[in-house]
């Protein structure tokens, strides 16, 4: 890089892919390479290309730290081999690409199911929606549901959402219940 170390810009056919391949304009892939960057110890910063950020970094990010289901996003989006949720600049801009007011909301919908179910399993059982629920009134013994309420909910939920009636929620019933709420694709975004 030029004298001064100013942090050496992505490559300008890789610019043109993350175009394609993302939701992101180009200004905003240069803005998250820069905010990637300052993620990184000052010695790997001309690589940031390559490098991977420790989820402890990710999540110092305002705009995760906010974020109920911060834990969830980081491994959903993490390509890490060893599952140490660690994110690459490529991973950094899926995210990013997901919670932008570009993405559709077919596409928002499919990662906020897989981000709500916190087992992994493909759908979302009683267990994920009590987890689901437990992050949106936060753990404060004042904001608890008891179990008789948190019972009650999941009953509701599971009466709106699970049309089969098998007990849990696939991601086409998600998506049926997202479809009719408006204000879901609003909610759910990250601007950097």
């Amino acid at each position: 890089g030029a004298m001064g170390g100013s942090a050496s810009l992505i490559p300008r056919d890789l610019l043109g892919e993350y175009q394609e391949l993302t939701f992101l304009s180009k200004q905003e892939i240069l803005l998250a390479y820069k905010r990637f960057s300052e993620l990184l110890p000052k010695e790997e910063r001309e690589n940031a290309c390559s490098a991977r950020v420790p989820k402890s970094q990710i999540l110092t990010l305002p705009e995760l730290r906010a974020n109920p289901f911060q834990h969830r996003i980081c491994h959903v989006f993490s390509t890490s081999e060893n599952r140490d949720d660690s994110m690459s600049f490529e991973d950094f801009l899926d995210m990013l690409s997901v919670f932008s007011d570009s993405a559709t909301s077919d596409i928002k919908s499919h990662y906020a199911f897989r981000i709500f179910d916190f087992d992994d399993d493909g759908t979302l059982d009683r267990k994920d929606l009590e987890q689901l629920v437990n992050c949106l009134t936060g753990q404060g013994e004042e904001s608890r549901l008891s179990s008789a309420e948190m019972e009650q909910l999941i009953q509701n939920i599971l009466e709106e959402s699970d049309i089969d009636k098998d007990g849990t929620i696939n991601l086409s019933e998600f998506q049926h219940v997202v479809s009719r709420s408006p204000d879901f694709a609003s909610s759910f975004k990250i601007v950097l």
